[in-house]
């Protein structure tokens, strides 16, 4: 009886440990993750990034959100003439504001080589797409050891 209890009990810690999200700390592990099939997600701390509003710097928001990352591409260096290389992705979602009312939440990453990243957000009108919001934010992917706010967990 306790052979089995000792082996649930090693079964299920290897299970647990098996299903924790992997952190994803640099594009070089993003790539290598994609490449082999895994899905990533992103979670994204808007405070700690630079939010860019109508061509001036402002304080973002506390805010966080994220996006799994299911349809993207990469364009090595040079290919688009692109002098860094860069992985982009975008989604769109129907969402209810409580200032804007439903609007499409239209999000594009775009994630460089060199571990920086650029999030567009805009809400943009059904029917007529029309852009009620517009912004950008400018950050870095997380390493485990600085406060970039841009963090990618392989599931």
């Amino acid at each position: 009886m306790k052979k089995i209890t000792l082996l649930l009990l090693l079964c299920t810690a290897v299970f647990s440990l098996h299903t924790q999200p992997k952190q994803l700390k640099n594009f070089d592990e993003l790539m290598a993750s994609l490449k082999s099939g895994h899905s990533v997600r992103t979670v994204i701390y808007y405070a700690k990034c630079t939010l860019i509003a109508d061509s001036q710097e402002v304080k973002a928001p506390d805010a966080i959100g994220g996006m799994e990352l299911r349809t993207y591409e990469y364009f090595a260096p040079g290919v688009v003439r692109n002098p860094k290389g860069y992985l982009t992705t975008s989604e769109t979602v129907l969402i209810s504001h409580p200032r804007y009312g439903y609007v499409q939440n239209y999000v594009k990453m775009k994630i460089f080589d060199d571990d920086r990243a650029e999030i567009v957000a805009r809400y943009l009108k059904p029917g007529t797409l029309e852009i009620v919001m517009d912004e950008m934010f400018k950050g870095t992917i997380n390493n485990g050891k600085d406060d970039g706010g841009i963090f990618l967990f392989e599931n």
